[in-house]
C-alpha cells in the first residue's frame, strides 16, 4: 500500500455483533449473513468472523459474489438470491451454491438438467420484483421441483418492503405469503425466511418462520427507534388502530458496533487568501485567510460529492470546493502537517453521522467505498 488511503475493518466487531444478534433472537435457528455488495463494502475477507458469531447461512445477489464467497469458506452454505439462467445455475451447483427459483419457467429449466441443485422458491408479496406472484403457477412450480430428483426444495421465502412499524404493508405481505402458500405444507420445507434486519428487531418471530436474513444490523446498525411521547404517542396510537397495523416493537437492546473506520492523509497543505478559491469551478471563495489541506481520497475511491466534514488531529473539519477524482480539500488547524492522518469515518465521525450530513444512506456509504481502497483487517 503506497497511497495511505484505506479502509480498517475491524473483524472481531462483526463476529461479536452477530453473537449478540444470535444470542437475543436465539428463537430462530437459521441465521442468514447477507454479503451482497462485497459484504456491504466490508470485503469477503470478513466471511468466516460472520461464521464464527453464528451466521449459518450466507446470502449474495449475484453468481459472482457466490462464487467468489465460495473461495473464502468452502463448507458454509451460500444462497444466491437472484435468479439465474442455465449456465449460471451449472456453476453455481458445481460450488454447491443454493439457487432461487422465481418462476415457473426457471423450475422447468432447472430439472431438465443433468446436475443436481437445491433452491428457494422466492414468492412476490408485493415487492414486483422477483417471485411467484400467483399461487397456481407457484403450486405448479413447487409439485414439479419436489417431483424431480434432481432438486432438493430446502427453502421458501420473500422480501418485504418496509418495516411496517407505521404502516400496513408489512401485515399485507405477511397475509400474502400466507395466501400464495396456502396449498403447501410449510412444515415440509425445512427453511421459512421472510425478513431482514428491521423485521426481526420490530416484529416478533411469526410461528410458521425459522429464519432470518441479516443484513445491515450485522454492520453495526441496531435499527433502533425511540418510544414517541407525548403528542407524537398519541398519533401513532390513533394510526394503528385505525388504519388497523399490528403491534411492533420500537426499541431494542443489540448492543452492536461498526466495523468501518475510513482513513486517508494530507498530502499537502496551501494558505489561501480571503478572497481567493479553491478547486474546481472557483466553488469556493475564502471569506477569512485560511489554512486548505489536501487529502488523498476522492469521489473515485467512493466519497460522496456531498461529503462535509473530515477528522484531523483531534477537529472536525470542514470540507470545501468541488469534490475531484482523487483528491478532497478541507479547512485545517494552522498547525496541521504533510502525513497527517485524516478520518472520514470511523470513531469520531460515525458511518451514521457521515452518511446523514451526506445525504445518503449508510448502504450507499459503505458499499461506495470503492476497490482501489485496500481493505486492512485487524
Amino acid at each position: 500500500m503506497y497511497r495511505n488511503t484505506y479502509a480498517e475493518i475491524d473483524k472481531d466487531v462483526l463476529r461479536d455483533n452477530i453473537k449478540n444478534i444470535v444470542s437475543t433472537y436465539s428463537n430462530y435457528e437459521y441465521f442468514f449473513g447477507v454479503v451482497k455488495g462485497n459484504a456491504y463494502g466490508h470485503g469477503f475477507e470478513i466471511i468466516n468472523s460472520l461464521v464464527e458469531g453464528g451466521v449459518n447461512y450466507l446470502a449474495v445477489a449475484t453468481p459472482e459474489e457466490a462464487l467468489m464467497v465460495r473461495k473464502k469458506n468452502a463448507d458454509i452454505k451460500i444462497l444466491c438470491l437472484e435468479n439465474v439462467n442455465v449456465k449460471s445455475a451449472k456453476a453455481l451447483s458445481d460450488k454447491n451454491v443454493t439457487l432461487t427459483v422465481c418462476s415457473l419457467h426457471q423450475a422447468e429449466e432447472l430439472t431438465k438438467l443433468t446436475n443436481n441443485f437445491t433452491v428457494h422458491l422466492k414468492l412476490d408479496t408485493g415487492m414486483n420484483r422477483l417471485g411467484f406472484k400467483e399461487k397456481e403457477e407457484l403450486n405448479t412450480a413447487y409439485k414439479l421441483l419436489k417431483s424431480a430428483e434432481n432438486v432438493t426444495v430446502e427453502g421458501i421465502y420473500t422480501h418485504l418492503a418496509t418495516s411496517g412499524v407505521n404502516d400496513k404493508f408489512y401485515d399485507n405481505q405477511i397475509e400474502k405469503f400466507k395466501e400464495l402458500t396456502s396449498d403447501i405444507n410449510l412444515k415440509e420445507i425445512p427453511i421459512v425466511h421472510i425478513g431482514r434486519s428491521l423485521i426481526l428487531v420490530h416484529h416478533d418471530k411469526p410461528d410458521f418462520v425459522n429464519g432470518i436474513r441479516l443484513g445491515i444490523c450485522m454492520y453495526g446498525f441496531a435499527q433502533s427507534l425511540n418510544e414517541p411521547t407525548g403528542l407524537k404517542k398519541i398519533k401513532r396510537e390513533i394510526l394503528l388502530k385505525t388504519k388497523h397495523i399490528s403491534p411492533s416493537v420500537l426499541k431494542n437492546s443489540l448492543d452492536l458496533k461498526t466495523a468501518f473506520t475510513l482513513k486517508s492523509e494530507v498530502i499537502a497543505l496551501k494558505k489561501v487568501k480571503k478572497g481567493e478559491f479553491v478547486g474546481y469551478g472557483a466553488g469556493y471563495i475564502a471569506k477569512r485567510d485560511i489554512t486548505v489541506a489536501t487529502v488523498c481520497i476522492g469521489y473515485f475511491d467512493g466519497i460522496p460529492s456531498t461529503l462535509k466534514k473530515v477528522f484531523i488531529n483531534g477537529k472536525v473539519c470542514e470540507v470545501i470546493g468541488e469534490k475531484c477524482m482523487d483528491m478532497i480539500s478541507a479547512v485545517v488547524p494552522e498547525n496541521t502537517k504533510v502525513g497527517d492522518s485524516v478520518e472520514i469515518f470511523g470513531d469520531n465521525i460515525s458511518v451514521k453521522s457521515a452518511a446523514a450530513s451526506s445525504g445518503v444512506s449508510a448502504y450507499k456509504l459503505l458499499t461506495g467505498v470503492s476497490e482501489r481502497v485496500p481493505r486492512v483487517y485487524k
